[in-house]
């Protein structure tokens, strides 16, 4: 979701790619740092599993993610997380259509 980038931006953190599903089988979130050929830190990418899985579940895996990817500990992570949820309380749209084909996520 474009909304989490915008707002982790804002918060002056890293604003990860988001992609579906993860690399990794059995796994419904995973955080993948890239590497930067030069030698400035990558943005990360969070792959998130987005089928068979209810909506707010995959909002919870996409905010999670964006907290992992910054490295934030408590108190800031817990002001990321509130934020995030913000940005998206509400929505309900989900990142699959009716027949279940996946989507990318951002």
């Amino acid at each position: 979701m474009k909304v989490l980038g915008a707002v982790a931006r804002s918060m002056g953190l890293e604003a990860p790619g988001f992609r579906s599903p993860p690399r990794l089988v059995g796994v419904d979130r995973s955080v993948r740092r890239r590497r930067s050929t030069t030698g400035a830190a990558a943005p990360a990418v969070v792959s998130v599993r987005v089928r068979d899985r209810p909506w707010p579940a995959v909002l919870a895996d996409m905010v999670e993610g964006v907290v992992v990817a910054n490295g934030l500990v408590a108190p800031e992570a817990d002001r990321a997380r509130s934020a995030l949820w913000e940005s998206v309380a509400g929505s309900v749209t989900p990142a699959a259509d009716a027949a279940g084909t996946e989507r990318r996520v951002a």
